[in-house]
């Protein structure tokens, strides 16, 4: 942009931030991903839309992309509950590395096909479209108000939070052999091994270090919490890609480390990265917008339609199916999870490689996988409501509860605010708060009834369905909960 005055970029910047937020209202009320509007205004902004911005820096997109992704991904691995993901990371890691593989190899042979590909650069294809996108997904069920039945929402969120890595290893190992054809395919296992290895013991290492610093620094002012956090993000990263280590794998571990814990600011450090993600999420997919040329990707629409229809209803169900032969999960929700294959940025950002690379195809590889995108957003996204009500695996979301009060806990004393549900068949029905004998070192903050909110007294009847806000130690809050199902208290440990 030489010659145009920071006033006036500034502006033209601030017009997309509002567009895109905007776009989003819209993706909420007709059930499309968000991150479909922000690619097409950044499309609609480029050279070959009515905004006429020359952008063709693959280098700087990449870059772009790969520090968005770095803050996507912690915010995910924060944002986890970790106890939900706990029965079912076997099936969820399956998937985003066998299922990963199986991709690449199946869409490569595919390739290799219709395209006329050698093999190689026909499965560094399929690597680079191998990932998923989940957050697109749970944004469309959320506009529509539907929520998962049992372990189908754990599963997606930690594939998609941990498949990444796999898809970029690929991609680099793949390009790695094209360019220097004296390498082994073979010398990949050994360093697909210590990539993960070193990725996930530096992600355990800061995540340790981070909640340490928080917790016993004790600042002054609360917003350097964030500043803080993005520190050791960043040099977590830096570190493990240094090191041979998975970088993305290591970020993503950090955030799921802490999520597991109570720590300082954490609610205040969860919005700031929730905002901080969606920020990055829009800068990513409008600059990849303006990466591409509609012409050129139209001139590749009927093989690349043909591929991305061949992902959804072959290879994606292939790749699901192998990988949880052992599960315990029904037809039904595997055919589900199948279904649940939306790519979104990483394939795009990840097509950026071959380019950078100088691997002749590059051009036609980075089209091909932006049409993909787009058909499976498209295709796959505004579907989704009707498969899981279809599959009967989709059911009404329960409002959700926000209490108009928050707590920040101490280190010194380990306790936590936190909801318990009053069962309908409870004993304790009918009954009074201080009939109940509740633990005396257990304070009930407030009780939430419909969507009203009660200040509580001893006197104050409990009625099935309310929900108490208690502050106490982790393990209070455990003997509360048995208390209210049994009518006894748990005997201590």
């Amino acid at each position: 942009m030489l010659g145009i005055s920071l006033e006036t970029t500034l502006i033209v910047a601030a017009i997309f931030l509002i567009l895109s937020v905007a776009a989003s209202k819209l993706s909420d009320r007709f059930g499309i991903p968000a991150l479909l509007f922000f690619l097409v205004l950044g499309m609609l902004a480029g050279s070959d839309g009515p905004g006429g911005v020359y952008f063709d820096n693959s280098n700087l997109a990449q870059n772009i992309g790969v520090i968005a992704l770095i803050v996507i991904l912690f915010s995910g691995g924060l944002d986890t509950d970790f106890e939900s993901i706990r029965p079912i990371y076997k099936e969820s890691i399956t998937l985003a590395t066998l299922g990963v593989l199986l991709t690449a190899l199946i869409t490569g042979g595919i390739a290799h096909l219709t395209l006329n590909f050698g093999w190689l650069e026909s499965i560094l294809l399929g690597a680079i479209v191998s990932s998923t996108d989940a957050a697109a997904v749970f944004s469309i069920l959320r506009s529509k108000g539907l929520h998962l039945k049992g372990n189908l929402r754990p599963t997606l969120e930690l594939e998609s939070g941990s498949n990444d890595p796999m898809a970029v290893f690929l991609t680099i190992g793949l390009i790695s052999l094209i360019t220097h054809p004296e390498k082994s395919a073979l010398s990949l296992v050994s360093l697909f091994a210590l990539q993960m290895i070193i990725g996930a013991g530096v992600g355990y290492v800061f995540g340790k270090l981070t909640l340490f610093l928080i917790n016993r620094l004790k600042l002054g002012y609360e917003g350097l919490y964030p500043v803080l956090s993005m520190g050791t993000i960043f040099l977590a990263f830096g570190l493990a890609s240094i090191v041979n280590g998975s970088g993305f794998l290591a970020v993503y571990i950090l955030g799921l480390m802490m999520s597991r814990e109570e720590f300082l600011h954490k609610h205040s450090l969860l919005r700031f990265y929730d905002g901080l993600a969606w920020l990055m999420q829009i800068i990513m997919f409008l600059t990849l917008g303006l990466l591409v040329y509609p012409s050129r990707v139209a001139a590749v629409a009927l093989p690349s339609l043909a591929l991305s229809l061949a992902l959804i209803f072959l290879i994606r169900p292939l790749s699901v199916f192998i990988s949880l032969v052992f599960s315990k999960f029904s037809l039904r929700e595997k055919g589900f999870i199948s279904w649940v294959g939306l790519r979104g940025a990483v394939p795009v950002i990840l097509a950026t490689y071959p380019k950078l690379a100088g691997i002749p195809q590059s051009d036609f590889i980075f089209n091909v996988v932006f049409f993909v995108v787009i058909t499976s957003v498209l295709f796959q996204g505004i579907s989704l409501p009707f498969v899981a009500k279809l599959l009967g695996v989709g059911a009404k979301e329960p409002a959700k509860l926000r209490f108009p009060i928050a707590y920040v806990p101490e280190r010194e004393w380990p306790g936590v605010l936190k909801e318990t549900l009053i069962p309908n068949k409870s004993w304790a029905v009918g009954k009074a708060i201080y009939q109940v004998g509740l633990p005396p070192e257990y304070l009930v903050v407030l009780v939430a009834r419909g969507e009203d909110f009660i200040l509580p007294n001893g006197s104050i009847v409990l009625q099935a369905g309310d929900t108490l806000l208690g502050l106490g130690q982790p393990e209070l809050h455990q003997q509360v909960e048995i208390l209210l199902t049994t009518g006894k208290r748990s005997t201590p440990t």
